[in-house]
């Protein structure tokens, strides 16, 4: 029998309810299936951070680097200053493991309502390539009053990125903080690259590119270069640019208009939420953060919900979707697809909902519907 071992970082809030519900689903589709998950968890997060002062050793990213795949739940607590969780937990993985795609499906199931009262299935099913190492989420910035110096460094398991930064403010007394914003023809071209391929792969048609470079014109320019040039490369797929604020006005009045749309980090980072939103909400939406050559990370899109955490009411599909696409990546396929049918059947179904589905199902209800219904199928 196939072992896969899987690294699991149920992490804070709701994150460990999610996790625990995803685990469930992936353990009963693996004994279906004749093959085998063992997990190994670490306990990242909030409460490790405030007893110990610890984040994420060297020594723990060398032993993770073992692994395939981690199945992450969700960072963040209102005990800890927002950022240092974040940075210090989920960037720090993405960086260090070089997971330069953020892939996420936008995709609305039979069964449940969108925000946008119009659309149905066939208008809202699409696919998000964000990159996800670089932009304006590279790290990089300083604060000060009157004068800001700083010597930064974007570190990068391919590259780094070096700055001196002597900022003063001329005719004023005030404090002032700036964020740097990175994009190297590297990092554009590897992600855009395989935005095409999947979309190659996946027999889809439409490609569009989402920058700013109309004001930002830098660090932009170079991402819309690149994905011209490696247009040139599929002529078989359409393509499209659009300027950020174009496109999140077409992702609400024309969704079906996308097959992939590719984009930088930070409006990525964005849109993707909206996306989320128009597909039924934040409970529902999954995604891969996924190095190609190396350790790959599958996680909700949602956050640790606080205010939900223990509560038991948590929407645990986007966790246990994340599962499916952790799957699909391992490459079994057929797995992924009978925990997705599995979950669209439960919502379809309609009488076991969480609450932010109009439902009164706790978390453990859902997970226990969806395992129902796959192994009803087997």
């Amino acid at each position: 029998m196939v072992t896969y071992n899987i690294a699991c970082i149920p992490g804070d809030g709701i994150g460990p309810e999610v996790i625990a519900e995803g685990r469930k689903v992936l353990d009963a589709v693996s004994e279906a299936e004749g093959f085998e998950v063992n997990w190994v968890d670490y306990n990242f997060g909030a409460e490790r951070y405030l007893r110990e002062g610890t984040l994420v050793s060297e020594e723990e990213l060398k032993e993770l680097s073992n692994f395939k795949a981690i199945y992450f739940g969700a960072v963040g607590d209102p005990r800890v200053r927002p950022g240092i969780l974040e940075r210090g937990i989920i960037l720090k993985l993405r960086w260090y493991f070089d997971q330069y795609v953020n892939l996420r499906p936008v995709r609305l199931l039979n069964g449940v309502s969108s925000a946008l009262r119009s659309k149905t299935p066939a208008h809202i099913n699409f696919v998000c390539v964000r990159e996800n190492t670089e932009d304006m989420y590279s790290g990089l910035g300083s604060s000060g009053v009157r004068s800001a110096k700083a010597s930064m460094v974007m570190s990068r398991s391919k590259y780094q990125v070096k700055f001196d930064v002597d900022a003063s403010m001329i005719g004023g007394d005030e404090s002032f903080a700036y964020e740097l914003g990175v994009i190297t023809r590297l990092g554009a071209e590897r992600v855009i690259k395989y935005a095409f391929n999947y979309a190659q792969n996946n027999g889809l048609r439409r490609v569009a590119s989402v920058d700013k470079a109309n004001v930002m014109t830098n660090i932009y320019s170079i991402w819309r270069d690149v994905f011209e040039s490696t247009a040139k490369m599929y002529p078989q797929i359409q393509t499209e640019e659009l300027y950020v604020d174009a496109a999140a006005m077409l992702f609400v009045r024309e969704p079906e208009r996308f097959q992939l749309v590719v984009l930088p980090n930070l409006f990525g980072d964005i849109l993707t939420d909206l996306g989320a939103a128009i597909q039924g909400g934040m409970g529902l939406a999954p995604s891969a953060n996924i190095n190609p050559e190396g350790t790959s990370m599958f996680e909700p899109i949602h956050g640790s919900a606080p205010p939900l955490a223990g509560k038991k009411v948590a929407n645990p599909i986007a966790a246990i979707l994340a599962g499916g696409m952790m799957l699909d990546h391992l490459g079994r396929r057929e797995a992924y697809n009978s925990v997705a049918r599995a979950v669209e059947r439960v919502l379809v179904d309609g009488r076991v909902r969480t609450p932010d589905l109009g439902g009164s199902s706790t978390t453990s209800e859902v997970g226990d519907a969806v395992v129902k219904e796959l192994l009803s199928r087997v």
